[in-house]
């Protein structure tokens, strides 16, 4: 039972977070020796793996550079911009070799209805009081956020293209039977876990991921296959509810995870509203249970 989950970017491969989630997977999640630690990454102590129970998540980090390597990852070409169609078809790829049903985007996935009663929102957005907004198509506030979310649509679409669904209903029985994409969140993510957001990557330092790692590990046990850099660290915590909608696939209980907005569909062209997950944080003594 595993998830890819992605925190996207769209100027650097560098920039992506990627992570394999799976739950009780141990032998992935076991650091290579030796391995770099990037920069600005959590220091390696607090995530030496040790002894993994069966109940606990592991995270194998993605690395852009090293997954898919020379050429086209090269110092000049890794300055961006990345292009949706072949990031596409590489997470397309990786996700089919290993097996995997459920892609975490974090990044919006269409356009506001011209009916959902908003001005500048998707029904979601406006739930979640997300920094930035889709509006009709083309539009998105602030407009710096203009290339990011066209970006992020076009990832959706070219990996529909590619036999992937957005989810599409909230009914959670036998879901997912087929590959399914779905919006992650991670600044609501960490509140919906009861925890501190992570705050942004241009003013978080290593002492603020090291401790946003140790209180999402006292929340959610998991060990990670490197230390996790900012892009990592919102990649494993937006990807969280995949792993209870993998669960129930699998025949589990009822799981644990909150699904905000309207359902996605096609108008005049173009893709609207759609849902985002977030994971919920367990009852007391429940252990991991709540995931599966």
């Amino acid at each position: 039972m595993a998830v890819l989950s992605i925190d996207l970017a769209y100027r650097r491969w560098s920039d992506l977070g990627i992570v394999i989630l799976e739950q009780g997977g141990g032998a992935q999640a076991a650091r290579t020796p030796g391995a770099p630690i990037k920069r600005g990454s959590v220091p390696r102590g607090p995530l030496d793996p040790g002894p993994v129970a069966s109940q606990t998540i592991t995270c194998e980090i993605i690395s852009a550079e090293t997954q898919w390597g020379a050429p086209g990852l090269d110092a000049d070409t890794d300055s961006g911009p990345i292009d949706a169609e072949i990031l596409a078809g590489r997470l397309s790829h990786l996700a089919n070799v290993r097996g995997i049903r459920v892609m975490m985007l974090d990044g919006p996935q269409a356009w506001k209805s011209n009916s959902n009663g908003l001005v500048h929102a998707r029904v979601s957005e406006r739930e979640l009081n997300t920094a930035a907004k889709t509006g009709l198509p083309g539009v998105v506030r602030p407009v710096t956020y203009r290339p990011f979310a066209e970006f992020c649509i076009d990832v959706w679409d070219a990996l529909c293209r590619r036999g992937w669904r957005r989810l599409s209903t909230r009914e959670r029985t036998g879901m997912p039977q087929e590959r399914v994409l779905v919006e992650s969140y991670p600044h609501a993510a960490w509140k919906s876990l009861g925890l501190k957001p992570l705050c942004s990557k241009r003013r978080a330092r290593v002492s603020d991921l090291a401790q946003s790692c140790s209180d999402l590990k006292s929340v959610v046990p998991f060990t990670a296959s490197q230390a996790p850099n900012h892009d990592q660290l919102q990649a494993i915590v937006g990807g969280l509810p995949g792993l209870a909608l993998e669960g129930e696939s699998a025949g589990g209980a009822h799981a644990q995870m909150r699904i905000v907005g309207k359902p996605p569909h096609r108008e005049d062209g173009q893709w609207r509203e759609g849902f985002i997950v977030l994971p919920v944080a367990p009852r007391p003594g429940a252990g991991l249970r709540w995931l599966n």
